[in-house]
């Protein structure tokens, strides 16, 4: 835009006639004195074009330019907030991994009868029964390895198909506020967020066995008694990765993604470096 010799108003100067401009200042004469301002700033409080349609053209560089900086604002906002927000992660991520270590095998897979397929997702928690023998007969089982880096696992299997068909329902990290240790009534809670059932369709290609194995007899495929077992955390790991994949919905996709960077987050999991499954299954 060429302003020089474009004629000006100023409230204490009068009038005065543009002999210089840049894109960062801009050069009056004044009938007593030459004065400096910087452009565009001056022309939105104290300087005003005589020719109407050279001020407009100047209001449109005036509102892109405010447009720009407020924009640079709030980049530099964002970015604040995001490294305020990377510290914070770091800062609990560091207070967690101090007050508390981690167990290898910190994950529940539990086995749902008929009537907890739906109450377990109605819910979104399960019972980890009762002790069978000994002095606490009758009590509940406290699953003390369950702290708030564990997830547990809803599995079944119809009676009238092989243990090795044993498909995945659904999986939950537990509460945030659940620690094992404490758990009197044998309830464990899910996660406010992180928790996913999955479809029939989904669910007939997510196989229990392809991920586990039984360290003293790998080569079996037997479950036995209980109701929950525990397991190898980057066993979950990969599944929560298979999940992901499964998963058509956009939104279901993106928590599904969601759920499993925290679980890596919160087991130490490197993502990279997770190996493929190597279950039974994958074995015969």
């Amino acid at each position: 835009m060429n302003l020089i010799n474009k004629k000006v108003t100023h409230k204490l100067f009068g009038m005065g006639s543009i002999v210089k401009h840049n894109d960062s200042s801009v050069e009056i004469h004044f009938a007593s004195e030459s004065k400096m301002f910087i452009f565009p700033d001056a022309f939105e409080k104290h300087l005003k074009l005589q020719d109407k349609s050279d001020a407009n053209l100047l209001d449109t560089i005036i509102q892109k330019r405010e447009i720009e900086r407020k924009e640079d604002e709030w980049k530099k906002e964002e970015e604040i907030k995001l490294q305020r927000k990377n510290q914070k992660l770091r800062l609990e991520h560091e207070k967690l991994m101090k007050h508390h270590k981690l167990h290898s095998e910190s994950q529940m897979v539990f086995w749902c009868d008929k009537e907890e397929q739906n109450s377990s997702f109605s819910e979104w928690q399960v019972f980890s029964g009762v002790i069978k023998s000994g002095n606490n007969k009758g009590k509940p089982n406290k699953p003390s390895r369950l702290h708030q880096n564990s997830a547990v696992l809803l599995t079944a299997i119809d009676s009238s198909m092989p243990e090795k068909d044993r498909r995945i329902l659904g999986v939950y990290m537990v509460n945030e506020e659940f620690f094992g240790k404490l758990c009197e009534d044998g309830n464990i809670p899910a996660h406010s967020k992180y928790r996913l059932q999955l479809t029939e369709q989904e669910s007939d290609q997510l196989f229990f066995w392809k991920y586990y194995q039984n360290e003293k007899s790998p080569e079996k495929m037997s479950w036995n008694t209980g109701k929950y077992r525990y397991f190898d955390n980057l066993w979950m790991a990969q599944i929560l990765l298979d999940i992901v994949s499964l998963k058509k919905d956009t939104k279901e996709r993106e928590l599904a993604q969601q759920f499993f960077k925290h679980f890596c987050k919160m087991n130490q999991i490197t993502i990279q470096e997770l190996p493929k499954p190597n279950g039974t299954l994958m074995r015969i």
